[in-house]
């Protein structure tokens, strides 16, 4: 049985319904509510593993409640919407969730969907690369503890941006396409656009550089590496 909790927020009381029943069949606790407000909610009475987010709903909507739950929570998020324009699944994205969902959607997607980011959260310690530390003139980071360090001071990072900027650490100077990125990181054969990678490296560089500078490095054309002294 799946030791999951996942908090569903959508104001179509059907699609709550839809993906309860799935979820069901995979043995995945659900709790729900049915807009924004009741999702702040939810999230501090329930304390749930990850968070389901509709964009459109009444009172507070997908984006805000976002914004306003990872202000106090790391939890992931994935946004479901029905909007199928690249800027709205970008502004998710950039507001720190995870991954994004597009209605109409098989609930046996959004089901592969949250594994995937479980997967990720997991640390694997019997893995000699899990043990691993990547170390670079001040720049840390523990796979293991899923933690980065600039000196001793922690940086926060979101599951995704610590798998982004771990992966391209384990190689330092090596080139990646966003088509590679999103297939090595992500893990799935990703539905949507390759502006994912870009959103995320462009919040990784918000978070670094005060402390390490230029180390996530743009190769016009290409794709991004990561570069740094050791």
């Amino acid at each position: 049985m799946n030791p999951w909790k996942v908090l569903v927020a959508d104001d179509d009381p059907n699609v709550r319904e839809i993906i309860r029943l799935y979820f069901e069949k995979q043995h995945i606790e659900m709790v729900e509510a049915q807009d924004g407000e009741a999702a702040l909610e939810m999230v501090e009475k329930e304390s749930p593993d990850i968070i389901i987010l509709d964009v459109m709903m009444p009172k507070m909507d997908g984006y805000e409640a976002c914004r306003e739950i990872l202000k106090r929570y790391d939890i992931p998020i994935i946004m479901l919407t029905a909007k199928g324009e690249e800027i709205d699944r970008v502004l998710g994205l950039e507001l720190g969730a995870d991954d994004y969902v597009t209605k109409p959607f098989s609930p046996r997607e959004l089901v592969a969907r949250i594994k995937a980011i479980f997967r990720r959260m997991q640390p694997r310690k019997s893995s000699e690369e899990q043990e691993q530390t990547y170390t670079f003139d001040g720049l840390s980071i523990h796979p293991d503890r899923r933690e980065v360090l600039v000196g001793e001071e922690k940086i926060m990072l979101r599951p995704k941006e610590f798998d982004l900027l771990t992966h391209m650490a384990k190689s330092p100077g090596t080139v990646y396409t966003r088509e590679q990125l999103l297939e090595q990181v992500w893990g799935y054969d990703f539905i949507g656009d390759i502006r994912t990678v870009d959103v995320h490296v462009k919040k990784l560089r918000e978070k670094l550089n005060p402390y390490k500078k230029d180390c996530i490095q743009t190769i016009w054309g290409v794709g991004y590496k990561f570069e740094a002294e050791r």
